[in-house]
Formats: structure tokens, sequence, C-alpha cells
């Protein structure tokens, strides 16, 4: 089986009030639940902010080391899932899943190499 990461991107502002995240976050579990139980599930994560990121970018010899996202932009990454499944169509299969809780944020679906 190869696994696939499935990317959450969120747009950069406040996070949605409680009563709304409180309804997202019980059913996003219930998806895991349901990967966990057909073997798909590998870990899932959420990220801090992006302003608590560290990048580090070696050049010549030296490693820049700056503080907050390396990119500006009106999104960032805010979590992931790394499942296992036997194709594309399996993983795009509970990406939609995915989706369908998390709308309209955008999930992309990478394939791990190796």
């Amino acid at each position: 089986m190869t696994q696939y990461l499935l990317s959450i991107y969120q747009p950069d502002g406040p996070v949605p009030e409680p009563e709304v995240l409180e309804k997202i976050m019980r059913e996003l579990q219930a998806v895991n639940e349901e990967m966990q139980a057909a073997g798909a599930w590998v870990f899932a994560v959420g990220l801090h902010p992006p302003e608590t990121a560290t990048v580090l970018k070696a050049s010549s010899g030296d490693v820049l080391v700056t503080d907050g996202p390396y990119i500006e932009g009106k999104e960032h990454l805010g979590g992931f899932t790394v499942i296992e499944a036997d194709d594309l169509d399996a993983a795009l299969h509970w990406a939609r899943k995915v989706a369908e809780v998390l709308e309209p944020l955008a999930i992309e679906v990478r394939p791990a190499q190796g």
C-alpha cells in the first residue's frame, strides 16, 4: 500500500466560533474513526498558526533562520492526515470525505515517495 498525504489548506484569519468548530471537529473525528476501522488511517494532526513557524534555508554554507511563514499568502497548511491506500482512487475516496466535512477548505492529495 502507498501512503498519501491529505493536506488541509485553510484561510488566514480568525478560528471559527466554538459552536461551529465543535461540530466540524466531531464530524472530522467520525471520518478519522471510519478510516481507522478500514485500516487506512496512519495519523492526523492540526498545526499551530503560521506565525508560529520557523523556517531554515541553507545558502552558500550558511543557514538563515527566520520566524513566521516563509510564503506570504491568503491560505496556509492547517493540518494533515496520512493514510495508506491501494491506489489514488482509494486515497481520493477518503479525501472526499474529509473535504465534505471541511467545506469549503481545499484538500491536496499527494503520494509519499518510497
